[in-house]
Formats: C-alpha cells, structure tokens, sequence
C-alpha cells in the first residue's frame, strides 16, 4: 500500500485556528487539496506537442494506472491464464458487480471455540462488500448461523417481555428450576 503524505504552508492565522480575513470578511477555511490542485502541478504530468490545423498546442495525457493483484483467494474454478486476463475497470458504481464475478474464497480449518474439540473448515465466497460483515460470516458458517439465530430469537422474546412483570417472573422461575426448564426442552415442538 502506497501513501503520499502532502505538506502545505500554513499561514499564521491558520496556525492559531483562526479564518483568514480578508478586509474584514472572515472567510472560512479551504481544503488542503483544493489549494494544492491550485497551486501545485500534478507529479506526474505528461504531455506532448501536436500540431492541429497549422498551430501548434500541447495536449496532457491522463495518468491511468493499472494494478495487478491475486484478488480471488482460493477459487473453487481455476483462473484463465495471466496473460488471456483482461483489465477491468473498477469504481464505486460497479465494486459489488465486479466482486461478485471474480468470486473470491477462502477455505481454511479454524479450531473450534464453540466446543473446544477439533477443528471447524470454513468455506466461504464473497460476492459483496456485505459479506465481509461479522454476521454475514457467521451466517456462512453453519455452527455460527444456528447461535446467530437463537441471538435473534432471545432478543425478539426480550423485546417481547419488556415491561411485561408476569412474563419476566415466569422467566425466573424457569432458569431457577432446572427440572422445569429440562422438561420444557424435551417436550415436543408444536406443530406451525
């Protein structure tokens, strides 16, 4: 990862954390990036003269730059040779899209917290920035997605008992009596 670190001069109100004024006007303070594409040409600039209908003018080149990356982890389909790739362009508009087509994956074996014997294998794609979210993990993880949804339906019966004394003394005595609560959990489910 490449960063690029700009200092600009800093004027004497600026530094006290005031506005400059301007006979009398306070005028508010400027980006830093604004007053350097004002007043700093750009590293990297390239032009060249052309001759157009008899005169002669200079014509800049944009600055593209293009970034080879192993951005697919472990794919489950091999990849096209390096050189029969095409360059993609990628923005803001079209990330999930193009995420979602390169398919990336990881496989790996994790151990097992939630027992503590063995190992978990996780597998997992990714088709979106929304899935690298800690609850779109656990969804993809079989162990994980079942706590997730008892989570979800412990907080519903929350939501459901506040305020409500009668259904929270009930709780109570539930957790308090073991018998009850062995007897409740072996009882068959009713029908939907």
């Amino acid at each position: 990862m490449c960063f690029l670190l700009v200092a600009t001069p800093v004027t004497r109100h600026a530094a006290r954390g005031r506005a400059a004024s301007t006979r009398g006007m306070v005028v508010a303070k400027e980006s830093s990036q604004k007053f350097i594409a004002r007043n700093r040409a750009p590293r990297v600039q390239i032009e060249y003269d052309v001759e157009v209908y008899g005169s002669e003018k200079k014509v800049n080149l944009p600055f593209v730059m293009g970034v080879l990356a192993d951005l697919s982890g472990q794919p489950a389909d091999p990849l096209a040779p390096v050189a029969d790739r095409k360059f993609l362009e990628i923005d803001v508009d079209n990330f999930d899209e193009r995420l979602k087509s390169m398919k990336p994956r990881v496989a790996v074996q994790v151990p097992n917290m939630l027992t503590g014997e063995g190992n978990l294998a996780v597998d997992m794609t990714f088709e979106s920035m929304d899935d690298f979210s800690p609850a779109a993990v656990a969804r993809k993880v079989d162990a994980l997605s079942k706590l997730l949804e008892a989570r979800g339906q412990l907080q519903n019966l929350l939501t459901y008992m506040d305020g409500k004394t009668g259904a929270e003394d009930l709780i109570a005595k539930l957790l308090n009596d073991p018998a009850l609560l062995q007897s409740l959990a072996s009882a068959p489910k009713p029908q939907e």
